[in-house]
C-alpha cells in the first residue's frame, strides 16, 4: 500500500507556532528556570544554586522570560537587607505547566534513573497522582498521536 503524499508538504512551514516556541523556550536553561519557578523558587541566589548555572547564563534567562512575559519580577526586602527581586509565573508562564509536564511525565518513563523519578505531582486537594490526558472537544481521551489528524489551521499558508 502506497502512503499518500502528506498535505503539510504542499504548506510553507515558516508561521509554525512549534518553532515559535522552540524559539523562546528552546535551551535546557530555561527548562531549569521554568521547573524551578514551577516548585516555588523565586530567588535569583536559589535559582542559581538550584541549577547550578552560571549567575550570567541565569541572568540573561531571567532577563529573557521576562521579556517574553512568562515571569514578573517583584520587589523585596527583608530586614537590615538592600531591596532585591524576586521572580514569579505570569498567566502566560503558568500556561506553560503541561508543557512541563509532559516533559515530566516522558523522562518518567523514558529517562529516570533506577531509583524512580525524584518528584511526584499530586492533587492539592486529594493527594491523588496528576496526570497528563489529550482529549478532543467532545470530550474523547486520545491514547496515541496515531488517533489524531493534522489538517491546515486558519493561519496555514499554501507554499506558491
Amino acid at each position: 500500500m502506497v502512503m499518500a503524499r502528506p498535505w503539510i508538504l504542499d504548506y510553507d512551514s515558516a508561521n509554525c507556532t512549534i518553532g515559535a516556541t522552540v524559539d523562546i523556550l528552546g535551551e535546557r536553561p530555561t527548562f531549569l528556570v521554568l521547573r524551578e519557578a514551577f516548585n516555588g523558587v523565586r530567588r535569583f541566589d536559589d535559582m542559581q544554586r538550584r541549577t547550578g548555572m552560571p549567575r550570567q547564563v541565569l541572568s540573561q534567562r531571567l532577563a529573557r522570560l521576562v521579556d517574553e512575559g512568562l515571569l514578573r519580577k517583584v520587589p523585596y526586602q527583608e530586614s537590615g537587607q538592600r531591596r532585591r527581586t524576586e521572580y514569579r509565573l505570569t498567566e502566560k508562564g503558568l500556561d506553560l505547566y503541561p508543557v512541563l509536564l509532559a516533559l515530566m511525565a516522558w523522562g518518567d518513563k523514558h529517562a529516570v534513573g533506577a531509583s524512580g523519578p525524584q518528584v511526584l505531582i499530586r492533587h492539592r486537594d486529594c493527594g491523588e497522582p496528576v496526570g497528563l490526558q489529550v482529549a478532543c472537544a467532545a470530550g474523547h481521551v486520545l491514547e496515541s498521536a496515531r488517533e489524531v489528524t493534522p489538517v491546515p489551521g486558519p493561519g496555514a499558508r499554501k507554499i506558491a
